[in-house]
């Protein structure tokens, strides 16, 4: 294993347990533990985490995002089960508004030569998609977001409310009852707002590790969606929340 794909796991394994020590990453990394010190010298000082006496933490801010390449590799089987939920409730020729994000991106592959209108709001997501000769791909423009390759910014979110959409699927950042959907980035906060606008039908989807989670810019309250697609296993109490604002569950 390589310094990079180290260093990817061990960024991965913290976001997701949020205090790990050097004996337990060094088991399950099959290195050394001075190598794994080394390594969280680095990561902390690049702000990934924070390095604590015996290992590591994960920083509580709601503006630490983990890097997309981090994403991209995590909960890659759920993200397929969630794109496999969401792909069998499009019909043909629909209008699409596919979010930016990994899920998303997964949805985007799912999506295959099915004849539907897309607009992907990530770069990303459209390289998937101009590969199907059926999808009649569109782009809203604007900035990109570096690293994501997202389109964020005013020519991006006036892009998106010019036209109307069959259906949005927005990616959560963070979710929960209480909070709503949050995202880490205040101009990915506008354009998913947009396109909770400009749809008639709205698709939440998240894995499980973006339950209960608020990141720093806030989207829109649970209630807004009509579908919320997710491995999470809601609580009773949770359940009857989406009960009792007619917000259809499916759980994958």
């Amino acid at each position: 294993m390589d310094v990079q794909e180290r260093q990817r796991r061990i960024e991965q394994t913290v976001a997701a347990e949020e205090n790990v020590t050097v004996a337990d990453l060094a088991a399950r990394l099959a290195t050394s533990e001075a190598t794994i010190r080394r390594d969280l010298i680095e990561l902390d000082s690049r702000g990934v985490l924070r390095r604590v006496h015996g290992g590591a933490r994960r920083l509580a801010l709601r503006g630490a995002e983990l890097s997309y390449a981090s994403r991209a590799t995590a909960n890659v089987d759920v993200k397929a089960r969630i794109a496999a939920a969401v792909t069998g409730r499009l019909g043909a020729d629909e209008s699409v508004l596919l979010d930016s994000g990994t899920t998303c991106v997964e949805i985007a592959r799912a999506v295959g030569d099915r004849p539907l209108r897309v607009m992907p709001l990530s770069l990303t997501a459209a390289n998937v998609l101009a590969a199907f000769p059926n999808v009649r791909l569109i782009c809203p423009g604007g900035e990109v977001r570096a690293g994501e390759l997202a389109f964020v910014g005013p020519l991006a979110e006036a892009g998106i409310r010019r036209l109307r959409f069959d259906t949005a699927v927005v990616s959560g950042c963070g979710a929960s009852v209480a909070g709503g959907v949050t995202a880490y980035d205040l101009g990915d906060a506008a354009v998913k707002t947009a396109a909770i606008d400009c749809a008639e039908r709205v698709i939440l989807v998240f894995d499980s590790s973006k339950w209960e989670k608020s990141t720093f810019a806030w989207v829109a309250d649970l209630k807004t969606f009509d579908l919320v697609v997710t491995d999470h296993r809601f609580t009773p109490a949770e359940s009857a929340f989406f009960e009792r604002t007619g917000v259809e569950v499916v759980t994958v």
